[in-house]
């Protein structure tokens, strides 16, 4: 999920690698400041113009494998919190004529991107499983026969929700090979589900996860938000405490954001008196740790036990490229543009760019998205990787851009100096990681790293 949110202002200058405004010790005062769920934000995506063909920018991509995404936008209805690229729409004959329009992308993008194995596939939305049988088979069917994928050597995960659990979806996905199955709860209190529109009833919830751990997927995971309307650490912990008698293998906990283009407003949000979003974090921290989870960014928790232990993967890196997002609204990454269909968030908007989307006959130029210049491909380098467990290695970073990133960013001692974070020896490696206390900070942090340059197109997107 994608709860991209309120950004402000840190006064970075691009063009120097200087932090000339706002120190670290100043930012760390609102540790909810934006959500970053990439490097830059699609609010930073404007038209390309000319157009750029897609041939050659991905035989210039010198990966060794490619990560595959389908996006499906539809969904049941639009929780109070989502601002993303996703439309509430149930009907059959939408959802045919969608996937007949991903098929002919794919089939337009397959020659171009042949050149490397995928080593993930995902399917995400909105909710893919509200397709139907046919439509979802028809999914793995393009990824297979028609780009390529081998799902002996690839995770596979999908994204369902509550509602459209059922027996046949389950072992549809169970004969495809998907090894991750995510879904998305928020909350059992069903006050609090009705607080950000969310029409789920907590037996309807329970129903789904027994038939869920009855197929015994590989990996579960399981999302919760806290910082609910009407949330108390009590009501959190108790949504907590249901998730995790299922014993899923991975738990996200995400703050709830909210902007000016969804349901639920930031003044909604700021009437239920204090924000205690740091406090409901932290208690989910130690409780989850308490249960042997390992904790791998500010929002992921997982079981060092979990794998895909039938599969033998290969290797991808998340601060590597190669993203082939196919489905209206899906982002693509090469090393230097990143590319997507242009992003609304009203149902006017979504439903335009889908209806453009479904007509067109051709798939092969970006034509929206960013160029990304060598300073921000170093930002995203840095935020890809210091905002997870793994941190950023110090060598890595200079044999990919020829210099020293203490040197390049000098303001990110910073982060040392505020205890945010640590330099470690790890084998023959130095790795800048952030510290248990910065981890909790880091949507602060990732704040903090975003450029001028790319704040500026931020903020001056406009929604439709």
């Amino acid at each position: 999920m994608d709860n991209s949110s309120e950004f402000t202002t840190t006064g970075h200058s691009a063009a120097s690698g200087s932090n000339t405004t706002t120190g670290l010790k100043e930012v760390l005062t609102l540790p909810y400041r934006s959500y970053l769920y990439s490097y830059p934000h699609k609010t930073a995506y404007r038209e390309l113009d000319p157009p750029l063909p897609l041939g050659p920018l991905w035989e210039r991509e010198n990966t060794d494998t490619y990560f595959l995404y389908m996006h499906i936008p539809f969904c049941a209805a639009r929780c109070g919190f989502c601002n993303l690229f996703t439309l509430p729409d149930r009907r059959d004959d939408t959802h045919e004529r969608y996937v007949d329009a991903l098929e002919r992308q794919a089939k337009q993008w397959a020659p171009m991107t042949s050149r490397r194995p995928y080593s993930r596939f995902a399917i995400g939305g909105g909710t893919p499983t509200l397709l139907n049988e046919v439509q979802l088979n028809r999914l793995f069917d393009i990824a297979e026969n028609v780009m390529g994928l081998d799902p002996a050597h690839a995770s596979i995960s999908i994204e369902t929700s509550p509602d459209t659990v059922t027996e046949a979806k389950l072992a549809l996905l169970k004969e495809r090979s998907v090894d991750r199955v995510s879904m998305g709860i928020q909350s059992f209190i069903e006050a609090e589900a009705a607080a950000i529109y969310r029409p789920q009833k907590p037996q309807e919830v329970e129903r789904a996860l027994e038939k869920l751990t009855r197929y015994e997927f590989p990996l579960l995971n399981l999302d919760l938000i806290y910082g609910l309307p009407g949330q108390t650490v009590e009501s959190w912990l108790y949504s907590l405490e249901r998730v995790l008698s299922y014993e899923p293998g991975e738990i996200f906990i995400y703050p709830l954001y909210t902007r000016e283009n969804t349901i639920v407003k930031p003044e909604d949000i700021q009437r239920q008196g204090p924000d205690i979003r740091m406090e409901l974090y932290t208690a989910a921290s130690e409780t989850l740790k308490s249960r042997g989870y390992v904790q791998y960014s500010m929002r992921r928790f997982a079981k060092e036990s979990s794998s895909h232990a039938s599969k033998e993967l290969l290797p991808y890196s998340c601060q590597e490229e190669g993203m082939v997002g196919l489905g209206c609204g899906a982002r693509s990454y090469t090393s230097e543009v990143h590319y997507a269909s242009k992003y609304g968030v009203s149902y006017k908007a979504t439903q335009s760019i889908i209806a453009d989307y479904v007509a067109a006959e051709r798939y092969d130029v970006a034509d929206y998205g960013i160029v990304l210049s060598r300073e921000e491909q170093k930002r995203r380098f840095i935020l890809k990787a210091l905002l997870h467990r793994e941190g950023l290695t110090l060598d890595g970073y200079l044999q990919r851009f020829g210099s020293e990133v203490m040197t390049d960013y000098a303001w990110l001692s910073e982060l040392l100096t505020e205890g945010m974070a640590v330099i470690e020896q790890e084998n023959e490696h130095q790795v800048l990681r952030l510290t248990e206390e910065g981890l909790g900070y880091s949507d602060a942090i990732g704040d903090w790293l975003i450029s001028a340059e790319i704040r500026e197109q931020m903020e001056g997107f406009v929604f439709s």
